[in-house]
């Protein structure tokens, strides 16, 4: 099971570590696998979300996604990506910017470090507004429920989630163009920029999200006619799955998952700069990260693991939470890529410790999973 899971993964790290080796000898190839790890580390908890969308999709779908999502995850945000965005920040053609990367490697650093307030304010929006809608919803499972509980209460207020993000939003451009100002910077001028990157974060997220959402809800009708169906089979002893969603759900579901991928790579991206700035090795090593995040996403599809540990996927959402803030603080200030990771990576095995506790507790009391169970089970707190 784990060698069919991993199997592509461990093949694209062979192949991906010799490349580095002839590329550049030995120094290339530490330098490929330090940025495996931290884009490994950094998106944890993107495979944890992940896997609590996709165990809703189809076999073909989740196929897809290990297949034409792996090309857009490594070579779109991995390799294209920062192309692009040299591309679009100093007004130059695509080829002019893969030039520059190759022949002028400092002088791309920087175009991709001056555009990095824009993918900061992009990133963290669709990231925020992920955490809200989460945290806003009523559940029938909390882990930190002195948190949670309120917060589902308030969340019964329509667009509560866009007007904070919103408020978040302009708080971090004032206060960007505000501390350029007075520090004498040249970025002042960038905080419309800011804004309207952080505007186009959260549409995108109220648009991918919102038809993926439209489509999902519609097969509810259809799982309604079916429940009968299903009751019967579980009292026969049959074993019926769910639903798989499929056709324009399913590929609106692909597409949210593909930008949720994008918005956990933008600090890997931006992070992996830090390390080296040799275009080709930035590539091998985000990609490679990339493929195991794609596997274990579909590793804990298979074995259930969600399910197990019911924690896990709030652990995630406040690790996304927490990343959203990073990215949309480093808009002025810089923080250190191990905290990014370091953030992601406690709050998970957190939320990971918290559901062994619960599940432990719920076999001493019996195996009992009701609600009224869930109520007297320890939480994270």
């Amino acid at each position: 099971m784990l060698l069919k899971t991993f199997g592509w993964s461990f093949a694209i790290t062979a192949l991906g570590l010799v490349a580095a080796m002839f590329y550049g000898g030995w120094q290339a190839l530490g330098v490929v696998a330090i940025l495996s790890v931290l884009e490994i580390s950094l998106s944890f908890d993107n495979a944890v979300v992940n896997a609590g969308i996709l165990k809703k999709m189809s076999a073909f779908w989740q196929k897809i996604f290990l297949t034409v999502g792996v090309l857009i995850a490594v070579f779109g945000m991995r390799l294209v990506f920062p192309v692009v965005i040299v591309a679009v920040t100093a007004k130059m053609g695509p080829i002019e910017a893969v030039d520059l990367s190759f022949n002028q490697p400092d002088r791309y650093q920087q175009l991709v470090t001056d555009a990095h307030p824009a993918i900061a304010a992009f990133g963290g929006m669709f990231l925020l507004m992920i955490f809200l809608d989460f945290i806003f919803e009523e559940r029938d499972i909390q882990w930190l429920r002195w948190i949670e509980r309120p917060l589902a209460k308030l969340g019964k207020v329509d667009m509560l989630s866009v007007c904070i993000a919103l408020i978040v939003l302009l708080i971090a451009a004032l206060t960007f163009a505000t501390n350029a100002h007075q520090h004498g910077g040249g970025h002042a001028d960038k905080a419309e920029t800011v804004l309207l990157a952080g505007v186009a974060g959260l549409i995108t997220y109220l648009i991918v999200g919102g038809l993926s959402g439209f489509f999902e809800n519609r097969l509810e009708e259809e799982e309604e006619r079916e429940a009968e169906a299903e009751e019967e089979a579980r009292k026969s002893g049959k074993k019926m799955s769910a639903i798989a969603l499929s056709g324009k759900a399913a590929f609106f579901m692909f597409l949210y998952l593909e930008v949720l991928d994008a918005s956990f790579s933008f600090d890997g991206v931006i992070g992996a700069f830090a390390i080296t700035n040799e275009i080709v090795l930035m590539a091998l090593g985000l990609g490679i990260g990339a493929m195991y995040v794609r596997s274990l996403t579909v590793y804990l599809v298979r074995q259930g693991t969600l399910d197990d540990y019911v924690y896990l996927e709030h652990g995630a959402h406040y690790a996304i939470g927490a990343l959203a803030v990073i990215l949309l603080v480093t808009i002025q200030y810089q923080i250190n890529e191990i905290i990014t990771g370091l953030v992601g990576v406690v709050l998970i095995a957190w939320s990971f410790w918290s559901s062994v506790r619960r599940n432990k507790a719920l076999e001493a009391a019996g195996g009992g999973d009701d609600a009224d169970s869930r109520e007297e089970v320890p939480s994270g707190v």
